[in-house]
């Protein structure tokens, strides 16, 4: 489905708790689905925004704006470069953080990929995909190739992965940047030691990816180039038609092999 035509699939989960109301400009903000969860409460809505005219999907948690279906270059763009940086084909992909599903579905649709499982730490996300209450619908609740596995992703590399279990891509979208972070405990992964187990569960030629909403970070950009034998910072720029301008984000490139 398109953004602005998001509606409660049929047979969805219905909305816990909640609450419908108009804006200051008598139009219609629906929360199709609120939660409480261990990180706050965490809202699905759907908001007419009067600056474009159009209907937005939106993630909230507590005070953190985590997604808007507004915005959506910077996910694709994760998937597409980190697929870039990659080699060979049947590729076994490993997403962090589900929201609204752009990264994951732009990876799927790569014909170089086997398959993609994705890591979020919110059971209620999971849900909404299943049920098709996001603006993808449900396609990645009913596309074989793809797992949506509720887990801490920054845990997921702490056991060793045999040979077989490796991912040939990891692509990582959860926190805002390496230092605005969604909960403190993330800080141990942009470490030397947290990236150096996530490089051991690649494979030889294997790569890491990750989206940061703030420009290029020197300092982080050299850990990772301590840990991986390439690494980058790209400048993704793209239209916002909320200010008229063009607003941008960074996506990290880091992988086993020499480029």
């Amino acid at each position: 489905m398109e953004p602005n035509a998001v509606g409660v699939a049929s047979g969805a989960v219905p909305p816990q708790g909640g609450r419908g109301g108009e804006d200051h400009m008598g139009r219609l903000i629906e929360e199709l689905d609120y939660r409480l969860t261990d990180m706050g409460p965490l809202i699905l809505r759907r908001r007419w925004v009067a600056a474009i005219d159009q209907d937005v999907v939106e993630v909230i948690l507590g005070d953190e704006h985590l997604m808007s279906s507004l915005f959506t270059v910077g996910e694709i763009e994760l998937a597409v470069r980190g697929l870039a940086a990659a080699r060979g084909d049947g590729l076994r992909v490993l997403v962090g953080g589900l929201g609204l599903g752009y990264t994951a579905r732009a990876a799927l649709a790569n014909p170089r990929v086997a398959s993609v499982e994705v890591v979020d730490a919110l059971a209620p996300v999971i849900e909404w995909h299943r049920a098709g209450l996001v603006p993808i619908g449900d396609s990645l609740g009913q596309e074989p190739r793809c797992t949506l596995a509720h887990g801490d992703f920054f845990g997921w590399f702490d056991a060793p992965r045999a040979e077989g279990e490796r991912y040939d891509v990891v692509l990582l979208d959860i926190d805002h940047s390496p230092r605005q972070l969604l909960h403190p405990d993330h800080a141990r992964f942009y470490t030397p030691e947290g990236l150096g187990r996530v490089r051991e569960s690649l494979t030889a030629v294997g790569v890491f990816a990750m989206w940061s909403d703030e420009g290029p970070d020197d300092e982080f950009l050299a850990v990772l180039a301590a840990v991986f034998p390439a690494a980058r910072a790209e400048v993704v720029a793209f239209d916002n038609p909320l200010t008229g301008g063009a607003s941008t984000c960074t996506i990290y490139v880091a992988g086993r092999a020499e480029a």
